[in-house]
Formats: structure tokens, C-alpha cells, sequence
């Protein structure tokens, strides 16, 4: 990652060096969410959304920088658009709207690494994660206690409402997804289902890690369980935002190791949207 900032610290103005240089820190045991400004922009109007690297809903915006990521675009019924900006822009997405109707903004980032200098951090992250078995995985393959290293890759996504807001998410082909079943700004009711993909499977019996955030910036965390059919049912409350978050741990393939010299990979699918 220092290589990738140094390649872009001279195609970026001085205005973008700081967050350049608070990026050189390690961050992937944070989630990283797209975050809308207006969760319900007007049919003539623009949709304009953050990205946003932090923890418990609150963290650092991240400027428009193409080689962070491997896709961004807006999907709609009817057309997905690429995102498209100036380096170093914020917000991020900054373009009008595509029509009455529900739009979904979907961000790919490129592979990133984190280094591991103390085996408690990686075991407390596991759980956290609830990686089930994959401190015992780490030391049946031999592997060191200190000094390995992670790659990872982030799959987000988030809802808006435009106009009616009428319309509902889908697959969008991404290694690890959440998918809403439910349109939160038409349907109503005090739940919203997910369901949650790694690859061409749904992932049962994983864990959902769910951020509620009120008006006034409180945040309350709970962890929910999907079931059989990879399907979790997010408690939910009208005049607030959410954040749902789930990851997956794997061995990276041989590529990865190649470029990166990671023991581990992790990819994290992410959700964002608003009950109006």
C-alpha cells in the first residue's frame, strides 16, 4: 500500500496529500461503507455519498482516487452507471440521479494488505469476525504468530431512494454481497431482510454485524445470524441509518500470495441504507 501512495502523491494535488498520509496506516480491521448524503435526493436532483473508513459508523472520508478501486458504479433498473470523478474529489460520488426509482451505488476496492505484529490482534479479530476455527487453521499450516501479513478486498453497497423510490436490489456479481430483499423506503415494517452470497452460494449461519445510527450520532451494534438460506432479518426503526457488515477469511490463492506474500485473505461485503 506505502508503494501505491507514493505513485500517487505525485498525481495528486497537496490538498490530498494528508489523507494520503493517514491512509499509510494499516486499516482493515475497519469497515469501510458508502454513506450518502441525502438518503433520498429529489428526481431532478443529484446523488451525492461519501466513502467512509472507520468503525461503529464513524470514520474517515475517503477522496476519489481511481486505483483504490476496481469498481464503482450506480445501478438502477434500467442502466448502470461509473462513477466518475476528479482525483482526490469528495464526496466520492458526486452526479445527478438516473431517473425516479431506487438506485444502488456498488464499490469494489483493489486488493489492500495489513501486517500482523502480535498474535492476540489477529485471534481478538477473528472473533470479533467469527471466523470460526481459523486460529487453530493458522497454526496446523506452520504459519508464524507475528510478523504475517492479510490481503484483503472490500465489496460495499448502498441504497438510495430517489423520487418514489420504487425498485429493488439485486446480485451484482461480487465475490462476497449482501443483498436487501426488502426496499427499505417503500416496504415499511420493523424488519429488512438480507441475504448474504460468497460466491455462487448463500452463506448460512454467518454472522451479520449491524450498525444502527440515530440523528444525533448515537450508534448501537448487534449481531445477527443468517439462516439456512443466508437470509438475516435486521431489526430496524424508522428515522434511522444502518450498516450491515459481514466477512469471510480464506486462504488467498497462489497469485495473491505471489503478490502480495499474505497467509490470509479476507473480503468484506458491506450495506448501507436509511428507514425514512
Amino acid at each position: 500500500m506505502v508503494g501505491d501512495l507514493k505513485a500517487l502523491f505525485k498525481e495528486c494535488d497537496m490538498r490530498v496529500l494528508p489523507l494520503l498520509l493517514l491512509l499509510a496506516t494499516p486499516i482493515s480491521a475497519h469497515e469501510l461503507w458508502i454513506e450518502p448524503l441525502d438518503w433520498t435526493p429529489a428526481v431532478d436532483g443529484k446523488l451525492e455519498a461519501n466513502l467512509v473508513n472507520g468503525q461503529n459508523f464513524d470514520g474517515l472520508t475517503l477522496s476519489y482516487l481511481p486505483k483504490w478501486f476496481s469498481r464503482f458504479d450506480v445501478v438502477t433498473a434500467d442502466s448502470a452507471v461509473a462513477v466518475e470523478g476528479r482525483m482526490g474529489n469528495t464526496p466520492a460520488v458526486a452526479q445527478p440521479v438516473a431517473g425516479d426509482g431506487l438506485h444502488v451505488v456498488v464499490y469494489q476496492s483493489t486488493p489492500s494488505t495489513v501486517d500482523y505484529a502480535e498474535w492476540a490482534k489477529f485471534l481478538k479479530f477473528v472473533e470479533h469476525k467469527d471466523l470460526g476455527s481459523i486460529g487453530a487453521q493458522h497454526q496446523a499450516r506452520g504459519l508464524p504468530e507475528t510478523g504475517f501479513k492479510e490481503v484483503y478486498t472490500r465489496y460495499s453497497k448502498a441504497l438510495v431512494g430517489v423520487g418514489a423510490a420504487a425498485g429493488a436490489d439485486k446480485r451484482e456479481g461480487l465475490e462476497t454481497e449482501l443483498v436487501a430483499l426488502d426496499n427499505p423506503f417503500v416496504t415499511g415494517g420493523s424488519t429488512v431482510r438480507v441475504q448474504l452470497f460468497y460466491g455462487d452460494q448463500v452463506r448460512a449461519n454467518a454472522q451479520v454485524e449491524l450498525f444502527e445510527k440515530a440523528a444525533d450520532g448515537t450508534v448501537v451494534v448487534t449481531l445477527q445470524r443468517t439462516d439456512a438460506n443466508g437470509i438475516a432479518m435486521l431489526p430496524v426503526r424508522a428515522g434511522y441509518e444502518y450498516m450491515a457488515d459481514a466477512v469471510v477469511m480464506r486462504e488467498p490463492s497462489d497469485a495473491l500470495v505471489a503478490e502480495y506474500g499474505a497467509v490470509w485473505e479476507t473480503l468484506w461485503a458491506n450495506l448501507t441504507f436509511a428507514v425514512p
